[in-house]
């Protein structure tokens, strides 16, 4: 019988990380309660915390979301940019009265539009203009074919983009560089 019994105060005891653990109260401990108010204060205050907790939690993650999904344009968009280039490319060298030329510059044109209200823009360096490390990216260095391009972009090699604010490919260019004297 005192086995039975044993059994039972055991079962009837909670079980916390797999070990029992017995209940004590206030009257138990010999400890007074906390002023009524004091406590229903703290748990408004502990409220406030998890609703300010909550909300912060809902802004972020609406956040990462939108970050997300920029990224997961970027990567697409990305993979696109040679098949923009290779339009390009066919373009110059297709017979401006060739009628397949019409074709190419129809889905080219396409493209670079829905590309557009994706918010990609391009970056065009021009022949002249001052060499910029944030947007450009020098391929090669020529002696300039004037004393005024020397540290300038002489040509350009293949276009850069920007995706909103972001740079998501810089511009490849040629600078020229002053010659030795």
């Amino acid at each position: 019988m005192a086995k039975e019994s044993k059994k039972q105060q055991e079962a009837e005891e909670p079980i916390v990380d797999g070990e029992p653990t017995t209940s004590t109260s206030t009257e138990e401990t010999g400890e007074s309660a906390a002023d009524p108010a004091e406590e229903i204060q703290a748990l408004k205050e502990q409220n406030l915390r998890l609703y300010a907790e909550f909300e912060n939690f809902r802004r972020r993650n609406a956040r990462e979301r939108l970050d997300l999904m920029a990224t997961a344009n970027e990567k697409v968009i990305k993979a696109v940019l040679p098949v923009v280039d290779d339009f390009e490319r066919a373009l110059k060298n297709i017979a401006a009265d060739s009628p397949e030329r019409v074709g190419l510059e129809l889905i080219y044109t396409k493209l670079l539009n829905t590309l557009k209200a994706e918010g990609l823009k391009e970056m065009e360096p021009t022949a002249g203009q001052v060499f910029d490390v944030e947007t450009m990216e020098a391929i090669t260095n020529i002696p300039a074919p004037s004393p005024e391009l020397a540290g300038k972009v002489v040509d350009q090699i293949e276009k850069g983009y920007r995706l909103g604010e972001k740079i998501i490919r810089y511009a490849k260019v040629v600078v020229g560089e002053q010659m030795a004297s």
